[in-house]
C-alpha cells in the first residue's frame, strides 16, 4: 500500500522535493480514496474529531493564525509528514487559510516566499491566497519576527 497520496487526486499539490500534500474545504464531502495519516485543520474553532491523527490549529476565516510560532511548528510538521505519510491541510472553504498554509509549506520545500503564492495559485488553486495580509504573511514567512 502507498503511503502517499496519488497526484492525480483532487486537491494533491505537488511540492518540488516531489512531496505530495493534499488541500481541501472542509465543508465539503471528504474525497473518496485512502483517508490522511494526518491532517492540520486550520479553524477558529476546534474541529469534529476525525479518525487518523490531527492537530488544530486557530485560524479565524479571513485571518492569520492566532499564534504564528505554533503555526510555524504545525506548519514545519505537515512538511515533514509529507515526505512519507498522505498529509493534508484544511479550511472551511480549501482556499484562503488552506491556500495560505500550503504557500507556506511550499517555502519551507525551497520557494522563494516571493514566488510562494503563485506556486500554490498555479499547483492547487487559482483562487488560493485569499487575502492581502494572508499574501504578506507568506512572503514574510520564516523571517525573524521583529520586536519593537
Amino acid at each position: 500500500m502507498d503511503a502517499t497520496w496519488n497526484a492525480a487526486a483532487p486537491g494533491v499539490m505537488r511540492l518540488p522535493s516531489g512531496r505530495l500534500i493534499r488541500g481541501r474545504g472542509l465543508r465539503h464531502p471528504l474525497p473518496e480514496g485512502p483517508a490522511p495519516a494526518f491532517g492540520l485543520y486550520l479553524l477558529g474553532d476546534e474541529p469534529p474529531a476525525v479518525e487518523w491523527e490531527a492537530r488544530w490549529l486557530r485560524w479565524p476565516d479571513f485571518r492569520l493564525p492566532s499564534d504564528r510560532a505554533e503555526a510555524a511548528t504545525a506548519l514545519r510538521e505537515v512538511w515533514e509528514r509529507a515526505a512519507g505519510e498522505r498529509a493534508e491541510v484544511a479550511c472551511g472553504g480549501g482556499r484562503g487559510r488552506t491556500g495560505t498554509a500550503l504557500a507556506c509549506v511550499a517555502v519551507l520545500d525551497g520557494v522563494p516566499p516571493g514566488d510562494a503564492v503563485r506556486y500554490v495559485r498555479e499547483h492547487y488553486a487559482a483562487r488560493a491566497v485569499e487575502t492581502p495580509w494572508q499574501r504578506r504573511y507568506v512572503s514574510r514567512f520564516g523571517q525573524p519576527a521583529v520586536r519593537g
